[in-house]
Parts: structure tokens; sequence; C-alpha cells
């Protein structure tokens, strides 16, 4: 049993590990993620979807994004989770206060993890749902939509590298 354990959380981990390896993959690709970039309604009625970075793409990226960045935190989780269980007899050999013995010890780790976690992907999820419900509104004022993106490294405002 101990055996098919160890390969179960084996495969938990190199799965999230790929997931987020995926996810970093996609975020130097794309310049950024969706949960913290805007939707614009502009004046023709058409919304218009811009990562963090500035970056404008598809309706279809920007969801994926947005959906990808929201399952680091359950994937996180998973994979701390994983290790836990994984690492649970060597925890509870190595506690030896008479307050909390290692079953203990392992049961607040891992209801931490699932409370920190699981208020992170309820807070990725409802911003990146709010960004979606309301857009903003095309604003006159502010610099154009289709203005040219500053180089890459470079300062608003100033020469790159200056």
């Amino acid at each position: 049993m101990k055996d098919r354990r160890s390969k179960i959380c084996t495969w938990i981990i190199l799965l999230g590990l790929a997931n987020f390896a995926v996810y970093v993959a996609l975020y130097a690709y794309f310049y950024g993620e969706a949960v913290n970039g805007r939707v614009v309604k502009v004046p023709d009625g058409s919304e218009r979807y811009f990562l963090q970075s500035g970056k404008e793409v598809s309706r279809a990226v920007f969801i994926y994004s947005g959906a990808h960045s929201i399952s680091i935190w359950p994937t996180v989780a998973a994979i701390m989770l994983a290790m836990l269980t994984l690492a649970k007899d060597r925890i509870a050999s190595a506690v030896h206060s008479t307050v909390t013995r290692g079953r203990t010890t392992f049961t607040v780790l891992a209801i931490v993890i699932a409370i920190i976690t699981g208020f992170m992907t309820f807070v990725f999820t409802h911003q990146f749902v709010e960004r979606l419900r309301h857009p903003v509104a095309h604003c006159p004022a502010a610099p154009a939509l289709d203005a040219p993106q500053p180089a890459e490294g470079a300062r608003p405002g100033g020469p790159a590298g200056a």
C-alpha cells in the first residue's frame, strides 16, 4: 500500500511540475497573464483583451491564460500535499513535542495548505470573472489602444537602458 501511495504522490508531483512548466513557458510566450490584465469596451461595443503586460490577445487566449493562472493554486496545493504525504513518516519521527504529535502536525500543515491555496484560488477566480463581467470603458484621454508598446526593458518616458 505504501509503495502505491508513493507512486501516486510522485505522479501528482510530476504532473504538477509539468503544469507549472507549461504555465511559465506560455507566460513568457504571451508576455504575461490575464488575471491581472484588463478587458476594454471600445466605442463600437466590441471588447479588446489585454494581458497585464499590456499585450493585446484574443478572447480565447485571454480566457485560457486566466484559467491556467487560476489552476496554479490548486496545483501548488496538490504538489505540497503529495510531498507532505511522502514525508509524513519523517515528520512524525522528527516531532518529539508532547503538545503536537506527528499526525497532528501533518493534519495542521495540510489544513493550512488547503486554506491558503483555496483562498488564493478564490481570489484569482473572482478577480478574473470580474474582469470579464465588467470591462472598462475606453477612455479617450488614455493613450491610444493601437499605440506601439514600449520596447522590452524600456522605462516609460525614457530610452531603453537610460
